[in-house]
């Protein structure tokens, strides 16, 4: 009997501990068009329901972006939490959405990526996360 109550307890651990998500924490950067400001802000007041579905179906949650005006240079700054297993599969599916597609034809124009991003043809920089607080 105290052996099953044991088992029972450790398989009950195991099943907890496989449930329990892990996230990745996501800090991103880019420049924002001083002319496209307002536009940005306006279209991110009334972001898609499609797209915001897309996000949530590719596993990010908490997803933030915060716009930051330094020496008279606007930024953007995003945060997120991926919580799915296989990143680089929900980022192509993402990509292959025709809705987030047509979303980013809107956005793309609006940004003004930093320099090593737009090295690479990207728009967003990772940020180097230098201390987190549970």
């Amino acid at each position: 009997m105290k052996i099953r109550l044991h088992t029972q307890l450790f398989c009950l651990l195991v099943l907890a501990a496989c449930s329990s998500k892990t996230s990745t924490r996501y800090g991103m950067v880019t420049g924002l068009k001083p002319e496209k400001v307002a536009y940005y802000k306006q279209l991110h007041a009334a972001v898609w329901p499609a797209v915001s579905a897309k996000i949530k179906e590719c596993h990010i949650t908490n997803y933030s972006i915060y716009f930051k005006e330094i020496d008279g240079k606007p930024y953007l700054f995003s945060y997120w939490e991926y919580t799915g297993n296989d990143y680089a599969a929900d980022m192509a599916a993402m990509a292959a959405d025709t809705t987030t597609q047509r979303w980013w034809k809107e956005t793309a124009p609006l940004q003004a990526p930093l320099p090593d991003a737009a090295a690479k043809g990207e728009t967003w920089e990772r940020m180097e996360e230098v201390y987190h607080q549970r």
